[in-house]
């Protein structure tokens, strides 16, 4: 009997010692959480001060002297700039933002300007270039961009030269000679930056130039690429940090349509030229419309969106059609030319002489649009372009904004339409997240196409730093069309179904994408044992919710190597822990309706956004498929399409900001 009540006795101590054991493993795992979370947080906010550092000393560094100090043609060489402006260019004013960077540079000082696509960037170095000796040197890595700036400057009587890897040894020394010569009639030489980087030859006759005072000025076009917190770095711009110490007191005017802050900050660090004035135009373009569309899930549907686009909407009307991928473009222009549409595809690897022509019966509307990869677009100089459609999403912001930006250069009405959908964001991802910013841009793009009532250029102006007025907006896009009305839903049972999902998907060691974990959400796929409630409300809300949790860190991409292929795979993310231990609530943004809860089980909320409206059941897709949303305020009538013969829309505001060369 005592036996026995002794192993009784010993039982409850070994079950008590247990019960603590795992009392303590739950508190180390609460606090190991909590340490992730305060490291995560101390690292986020070393960032920001990083950043207001930066920002700070951008603004102290502002110019003490007044915009109209620069942007006023009172100055010894005024005269003469607007002689040749006239005589030369055929050009009778200067566009907004163009004369403040010309006299900046005129007067020796560097300059960084930041302009929309179609502004006059190009006159800016231009027009300078032919009122001293000497010649600007040209930085660009377009090859076909500065091909059609050099023959449009011949045509106008204007010595420019291009040296690349096409030019022959006879050429090239004929521009060498012409560097040197004060007699030269050389007024632009364009060469991409890895001349500057990979040719010793190029470099020291550039010295000599510099040393017989011919190297008026250095211009650098797409000056972004020098930064590596830019969306398009490129290598071989790092080597142009060179090019202060080599020729110090040759002023540097660095051009660019896209730069935000920190880009253009860690440009003025790398070219050494901290502190340098900066000329920023309103990132606005008040005649384009933005709209986000829902990119049906079947191929079909969305080439018949995009005939009735087409044939209806923009009928006889020029515009852009924007891919991903090589494959991506050639099957969407294999499916619109067997609709009897006139597209042609433009991609890298189609022959130069290809492309050419493509390019060509574009400009002259043989094609009414081309189905182009980015490889299309850098330097396009066709003003009445009526609508660019992204298939898929942008790598950015900044590729969307240059992108979109080709549409509307003259000033009309043009339209903006970007497709979305979950599984185009994984397609993206596995192709930049081994950049340093890769996914932190591509996650900017995801969340414009999210937000389900905030003013499109309301986001792009913040994304790029700009102080935005809601009403310059005028309902140009599809959010100001509609009310602007919205709440925040709590998505936080989701969350935790998510989460539950991924960590049974730890313990049975298996990982899964992001489109498995919907099936298996929605009890289409068996391939984990986890019993979850299947939501009431359709796939195209729960994908959205899943983007949301991605966008705010409480989820997080994996990527994984195959032989031939990138995948990506969901797990927890850094943020995960405050909703999982700590308890804190997950909102999303939404339009219009209460902000009671989600759940599965009280669904009666559980509506998408309308920018995300899902088709209902079976023949309810007619809004996207046979009559797409009439909300440029502009004719989608049949027989007709957006109008283009409206008034030029204007800015209501001109904004530019200076900031002085002179460092406090």
């Amino acid at each position: 009997m005592e036996s026995l009540h002794n192993s009784t006795k010993s039982k409850e101590l070994k079950d008590s010692e247990e019960e603590e054991l795992q009392h303590v493993e739950n508190e180390l795992a609460i606090v190991e959480a909590k340490l992730r979370s305060l490291i995560a947080k101390k690292n986020s906010l070393l960032r920001r001060k990083e950043d207001l550092k930066d920002i700070c000393a951008l603004k102290r560094s502002k110019s003490q002297t007044k915009e109209e100090d620069w942007n006023h043609e009172g100055f010894e060489w005024s005269s003469k700039l607007r002689a040749i402006l006239k005589s030369t260019f055929q050009i009778s004013e200067f566009r907004p933002y163009q004369l403040s960077p010309i006299n900046i540079t005129l007067a020796k000082k560097d300059c960084i300007l930041i302009m929309p696509t179609g502004g006059g960037k190009s006159l800016c170095f231009q027009l300078p270039a032919l009122i001293e000796d000497g010649f600007t040197l040209v930085i660009s890595p377009m090859i076909s961009l500065m091909e059609d700036q050099i023959m449009h400057l011949n045509k106008l009587g204007v010595k420019a030269e291009m040296i690349s890897s096409e030019t022959n040894l006879k050429a090239s020394n004929g521009i060498f000679q012409g560097m040197v010569e004060s007699k030269s009639s050389l007024k632009l030489l364009y060469v991409a930056p890895e001349r500057l980087a990979k040719s010793k030859k190029f470099m020291s006759k550039l010295q000599k130039a510099h040393e017989l005072g011919r190297l008026s000025r250095i211009a650098i076009d797409e000056v972004h690429c020098c930064s590596t917190w830019g969306h398009d770095f490129r290598p071989d711009y790092q080597f142009l940090s060179v090019l202060k110490d080599m020729f110090p007191e040759v002023p540097i005017l660095g051009l660019t349509a896209t730069a935000t802050t920190k880009v253009i900050i860690d440009v003025q660090k790398m070219l050494s030229i901290p502190g340098c004035m900066v000329i920023k135009a309103s990132f606005n373009r008040p005649n384009l419309y933005y709209e986000v569309r829902i990119k049906p899930t079947a191929q079909k549907e969305c080439i018949d969106e995009l005939e009735y686009l087409l044939k209806n909407t923009f009928k006889n009307q020029s515009g852009i059609i924007y891919t991903t991928s090589i494959k991506d473009c050639e099957d969407l222009r294999k499916e619109l030319r067997a609709r009897n549409l006139q597209v042609s595809g433009y991609h890298a690897r189609l022959e130069p002489e290809i492309r050419s022509k493509v390019h060509q019966k574009w400009l002259t509307g043989e094609y009414q649009a081309v189905v182009a990869t980015i490889a299309f677009g850098l330097g396009i100089d066709k003003p009445n372009v009526r609508f660019v459609i992204h298939h898929c999403l942008s790598k950015s912001m900044e590729n969307f904004y240059q992108e979109s930006g080709r549409a509307g250069r003259d000033g009309q009405r043009a339209h903006c339409i970007l497709y979305y959908r979950l599984q185009d964001v994984f397609k993206l991802s596995t192709m930049v997240f081994s950049t340093q910013t890769g996914l932190e841009n591509l996650y900017s793009i995801v969340k414009y196409c999210l937000e389900p009532s905030r003013c499109r250029r309301s986001i792009i102006a913040s994304h790029f730093d700009e102080v935005w007025d809601y009403s310059d907006c005028d309902k140009m896009c599809d959010n100001c069309k509609k009310s602007r009305q919205s709440t925040d839903m709590d998505i936080t049972p989701h969350c935790l179904t998510i989460l539950k999902i991924i960590e049974t998907a730890i313990n049975e060691d298996t990982k899964l994408t992001a489109q498995m974990i919907l099936d298996i959400w929605f009890g289409k796929n068996n391939k984990i044992k986890c019993k979850v409630a299947t939501p009431k409300f359709p796939r195209e809300k729960a994908e959205n919710i899943l983007a949301t949790l991605l966008i705010k860190g409480i989820l997080k991409e994996d990527f994984h190597f195959t032989p031939y292929s990138t995948i990506s795979y969901m797990k927890a993310g850094p943020k995960h822990a405050s909703v999982l231990h700590r308890g804190e609530k997950v909102t999303m943004p939404i339009k219009g309706i209460s902000s009671e809860s989600t759940s599965s089980q009280n669904d009666k909320n559980d509506r998408v956004p309308d920018s995300f409206a899902s088709k209902s059941n079976s023949g309810s897709h007619t809004q996207s498929k046979n009559k797409p949303d009439n909300a440029t305020g502009v004719s989608t009538k049949r027989s007709g399409g957006v109008a283009c013969n409206e008034n030029v829309i204007k800015p209501k505001k001109s904004r530019i900001i200076i900031v002085s060369s002179d460092s406090e």
